[in-house]
């Protein structure tokens, strides 16, 4: 066995016997000090357990994993010998994980990120361990160019965001620690995790084999270079989307900087994906995008932000099934603070001040006003898929839109809900409206109905749906639609539904269903309503 793998294998052993869990490594400072932690305060944490070890309680296995990696203290020697013991200090300083702390040879510090990692998809909860490097709370500086990104909040929303129906292949674009590629291996039965970072890979491949994945192979190159002229399932990606200035003294960290200009890197992930899908495959990707003002003398209105998506996509060679989520925008000012921030550089520095204005330079000379955040899916049509029943072709799903910051509950993430919104969209858009009328529908079990009324009046003034799940949408009713949707339990056809509706509130019956078909239409789209059966 390889020598690095066997000492790997020694530390899973070590942090499995250590019960190093994230629900331990919780209940060692409560919730406040773990709030604070995650905003990359330290203190907290470490006064809790300065408490518990002056009152006499033992130091465990998971103490000294979190002092150690979490809080960024050094340890003496024997502490870290307790806490691995089948690794032994020599294994873990050759594994990377540890160094001599400086001017004290008895004590050992952290030299990477090591921590528990918990979540639930649709297959269930899961737990692993994740190797990454150490963030600015715990080196109290600005991060190294070539820094491996860790967990953050961007990660957790893509890998909630995948689509989790089982498939043949994934490719990973850009796999940083590797924990997309981790998530994907859950449903495929191979990935292909790739990154400009040898680095990155390095410490990906260590996150697999620790946490027991075989099913990723890793590959060093820029975007798709590696995967050349070969198809997948899926692609996710976070690229290094961040829009920085190009000049001299501003730092590109290889995590976020893409090394091009503007949302550059973000447009030709999405105009080169559709190479490298199989029919039916879809990609999903975090991205930012540029809101521009029109330049100086011009007649034209200046660029909108989903609309230079929408403009990638159509211009990328294929038709694709599209569907772009802005969550977010941010002016260009409060850009530049967060990703300075991001870096380790505080505000009241020279070097912030330098950054901010390198940062601001840039985007006035390209006009730059607004950065949308969000997420891109795109479907490349199956065999096929563009027939319907009477053979007349249906057109490319081109869905660009802003949604509130709301989000449903389901802790599984957004994968399902996507996954059954697109498959409402191809039901109801591959049916014509006799095919429709057929059919027999059920309301989603997350939906609620609202209804909001004057005082002392009977008949309601307000009447929504509300989705529990997903993106926690809702829509407006009116007493038919609201009628139609509470009868909706799988028995009777839309046409019936349509004809008893019409016959209790004296309608012309044609003109009911004309009114109502485009409604059930965007509802079955959204999985307000599902088709039984």
């Amino acid at each position: 066995m390889d020598h690095v793998q066997h000492l790997i294998d020694l530390l899973r052993d070590d942090l499995t016997a250590g019960r190093y869990r994230v629900d331990l490594v919780d209940g060692l400072w409560g919730d406040a000090a773990a709030a604070a932690l995650f905003r990359g305060q330290t203190e907290p944490a470490v006064r809790a357990l300065d408490a518990g070890r002056a009152s006499g309680t033992p130091s465990t296995p998971v103490e000294s994993f979190a002092r150690l990696f979490l809080l960024g203290q050094a340890l003496p020697i024997g502490e870290v010998a307790a806490a691995f013991p089948r690794l032994r200090v020599a294994g873990a300083e050759e594994l990377g994980l540890v160094v001599p702390a400086g001017g004290d040879a008895g004590r050992m510090r952290a030299a990477l990120d090591l921590r528990p990692y918990s979540f639930v998809d649709t297959l269930g909860a899961g737990s692993w361990w994740v190797v990454s490097d150490l963030g600015e709370a715990v080196l109290g500086r600005a991060l190294d160019k070539d820094h491996v990104l860790g967990i953050g909040g961007a990660s957790t929303t893509l890998s909630g965001l995948m689509i989790p129906t089982p498939v043949d292949s994934v490719l990973d674009l850009g796999t940083g620690c590797g924990i997309q590629a981790m998530h994907a291996s859950r449903h495929a039965r191979r990935v292909v995790a790739t990154d400009i970072s040898q680095r990155a890979l390095d410490i990906a491949r260590l996150n697999a084999r620790l946490n027991g994945i075989e099913s990723i192979e890793f590959r060093h190159g820029s975007l798709f270079e590696p995967v050349a002229g070969e198809r997948f399932d899926r692609i996710v990606s976070n690229p290094p989307f961040v829009i920085t200035p190009r000049v001299d003294g501003v730092p590109l960290y290889e995590y976020r900087d893409g090394g091009l200009v503007g949302d550059a890197l973000v447009e030709r992930v999405v105009r080169e994906a559709a190479d490298h899908l199989t029919p039916g495959g879809i990609a999903q990707l975090l991205g930012n995008w540029e809101y521009r003002a029109a330049p100086p003398g011009s007649e034209e209105g200046g660029s909108d932000g989903l609309e230079r998506v929408r403009s990638w996509v159509e211009s990328g060679g294929a038709e694709l099934d599209a569907w772009v989520v802005e969550r977010e925008r941010q002016d260009a000012p409060s850009y530049a603070e967060t990703w300075i921030r991001d870096g380790g550089t505080r505000p009241g520095t020279p070097e912030f001040a330098a950054l901010y204005g390198a940062w601001l330079d840039d985007f006035d000379a390209r006009g730059v006003r607004e950065v949308g955040f969000g997420y891109v899916l795109l479907r490349r049509p199956a065999e096929g898929a563009r027939a319907t029943a009477s053979a007349a072709p249906t057109p490319a799903m081109a869905r660009y839109e802003r949604v509130a910051e709301a989000v449903g509950s389901n802790p599984a993430g957004l994968g399902a809900h996507l996954e059954a919104c697109l498959a409402g969209h191809d039901w109801q858009a591959h049916r014509d409206d006799d095919a429709l009328l057929a059919s027999t529908l059920v309301y989603a079990s997350d939906v609620t109905e609202e209804r909001h009324y004057w005082p002392g009046h009977d008949d309601p003034v307000v009447m929504t749906l509300r989705q529990g799940g997903g993106f926690a949408r809702t829509a407006p009713l009116d007493t038919a639609l609201a009628a139609f949707v509470g009868a909706c339990d799988g028995d009777l056809s839309v046409r019936a539904l349509c004809a008893a509706l019409a016959e209790v509130l004296g309608v012309d019956e044609s003109l009911l269903v004309a009114d109502l078909l485009p409604a059930v239409r965007a509802l079955v789209s959204d999985a307000f309503l599902l088709p039984a059966g």
